[in-house]
């Protein structure tokens, strides 16, 4: 069974993640974590809105292109200037 976390070089199991949340315990304290662990968890809701509108606007040109091609083909516009001039 694979890790999740063996996709992070360095991370191959739960026993150095527990060491890297024991050293950030050390490092902020009982009162600063909480704290940084929402603002990093707020950051990664951001990103997610913010990739997710992307992705949805590009989903959305697409379609609009893809109609577009629908209503009129691209061949089209040649056969409607082949008529002879007078």
């Amino acid at each position: 069974m694979h890790s999740f976390f063996a996709i992070i070089p360095g991370m191959a199991g739960w026993s150095e993640i527990v060491l890297v949340l024991a050293l950030a315990l050390i490092l902020f304290g009982p009162k600063r974590l909480p704290e940084i662990a929402e603002a990093a968890g707020k950051s990664i809701r951001k990103f997610k809105a913010a990739t997710r509108n992307a992705t949805d606007e590009v989903k959305r040109e697409i379609d609009e292109v893809s109609q577009q091609m629908k209503d009129d083909p691209p061949g089209d516009n040649d056969r409607k200037n082949d008529t002879p001039k007078s």
